[in-house]
């Protein structure tokens, strides 16, 4: 399999902070990402919420940007921008013409030395994402299903089993003073990487974060914790009642090998959720939705969102199904547990492999032909892995996994390591 060949320089400034620099000329549009290595298992005991609060304030302006200047500036040249909290880190992106790059590296600079943390600041953002959980969660039918629920019944330590979306007290005895504790510790230049993907001049592009990045004062990094913990040993129960949803559905978690410490062994996990999953073919459709007509949908993934290269450390397998029926659920985990243990046996299939493979690669190439999404992957592997350059070699790691690897990574997947949550519809709760 043909392996991608993104081109890809470095630099560090003396403050610590991190740049990738990955041009693409003629490619029409310039990506910026910060990522800083912070997100929600960091957050503090009582303070539930707070990486995803804190990226909201990041846009209510700086020293010399005004509160909700920043999107002017950007969708004033024609840009767009966003920024989003994972477990492990925290990113804001923007993309625009080339020629508006000096303006968002400026603004990215800005936010980075200053931002504008205030009493008034931090009580609308505090609505703001209340009203957000409130959409997306409490008045949404499987709302939060189930990287809220799974958590708290896989996992034992707070950064792992917290709800990183926030506790509604928590959130609302934040305050500035918090803050701006956390912008001090965590927001450090040496805590960051700066991405710039798409069309610029390299020697153009490295004097223009000089002059923007350079003299942002150096601060201490905190030490990266480890949020490793023991695998269950017995299995775990727990359930939700949701007063949207139309029927039941479960989900079924364990925890996978370290993706940054043991990626050789966790690969083939990415690669067992995409035959129990990826497509009509895949087992657990052919199985479970089409042959037994025992559940409307049925998904595997790696990782707390679905993307199986997002966080290091203690990761999530999840195989959810929604069933029509609550009666069915016992029996669809049964009929789960059959389609794994089979896979533990025999492994994939010669023919499963070769129409999964080449799927997952084409669907990330087919992501890195987005100069937004290309940056923001870049970022992403920089700051877990250390090695942006993980986008050229992640196709051909992928094509060296045997089927025996994908068997003994199904043979882990046992009933005693895992956590069972039910979601339960109002009608048969």
């Amino acid at each position: 399999m043909r392996s991608p060949d993104y081109e890809i320089h470095r630099m560090r400034l003396a403050n610590g902070l991190r740049v990738v620099l990955a041009p693409e000329k003629n490619s029409g549009a310039v990506a910026i990402s910060v990522h800083y290595d912070v997100g929600m298992r960091s957050e503090p005991e009582g303070r539930t919420g707070f990486a995803h609060l804190f990226e909201h304030l990041m846009f209510e302006g700086s020293a010399n940007v005004p509160t909700h200047e920043h999107a002017k500036y950007i969708q004033g040249v024609g840009g767009s921008f966003n920024g989003s909290t994972h477990p492990d880190y925290t990113e804001y992106h923007e993309v625009l013409p080339p020629h508006a790059l000096e303006r968002c590296l400026f603004l990215e600079a800005d936010r980075m030395r200053a931002p504008l943390l205030t009493h008034e600041t931090m009580q609308n953002q505090i609505s703001v994402v209340k009203e957000e959980i409130r959409v997306n969660v409490l008045n949404r039918p499987y709302g939060g299903f189930p990287w809220l629920a799974m958590p708290p019944v896989l996992f034992d330590t707070f950064a792992n089993a917290h709800n990183g979306y926030g506790d509604f007290v928590d959130l609302e005895t934040a305050t500035v003073d918090d803050a701006r504790a956390f912008f001090a510790r965590y927001y450090a230049p040496g805590n960051a990487v700066l991405t710039v993907a798409g069309d610029f001049e390299l020697a153009a592009a490295s004097d223009m974060i000089e002059r923007h990045f350079a003299d942002i004062p150096a601060r201490r990094v905190p030490k990266l914790p480890s949020f490793a913990e023991p695998a269950p040993t017995n299995e775990r129960h727990g359930s939700v009642t949701d007063a949207h949803a139309p029927i039941p559905a479960t989900a079924l978690g364990w925890q996978s090998p370290d993706p940054v410490d043991d990626l050789d062994g966790y690969l083939p996990t990415v690669i067992l959720c995409d035959v129990l999953y990826d497509g009509d073919a895949s087992r657990l459709h052919d199985e479970i939705v089409t042959k037994r007509e025992l559940a409307l949908a049925a998904f595997a993934y790696c990782g707390t969102f679905g993307d199986p290269f997002d966080q290091r450390g203690a990761n999530t397998v999840t195989v959810q199904f929604n069933h029509p029926r609550v009666d069915t659920r016992t029996e669809t985990i049964a009929l789960v547990d059959d389609i794994i243990g089979q896979l533990a046996t025999d492994g994939p299939t010669e023919a499963e492999m070769q129409r999964v493979l080449p799927r997952m690669v084409s669907q990330f190439l087919r992501e890195m032909d987005s100069t937004s999404d290309r940056g923001l992957r870049l970022g992403t592997f920089e700051l877990l892995y250390g090695r942006a350059e993980l986008a050229n070699e992640l196709p051909g790691l992928l094509d060296a996994v045997e089927p025996q690897q994908v068997a003994k990574a199904a043979a882990s997947l046992t009933p005693s390591s895992r956590a069972v949550v039910c979601l339960e519809a109002k009608e048969t709760a």
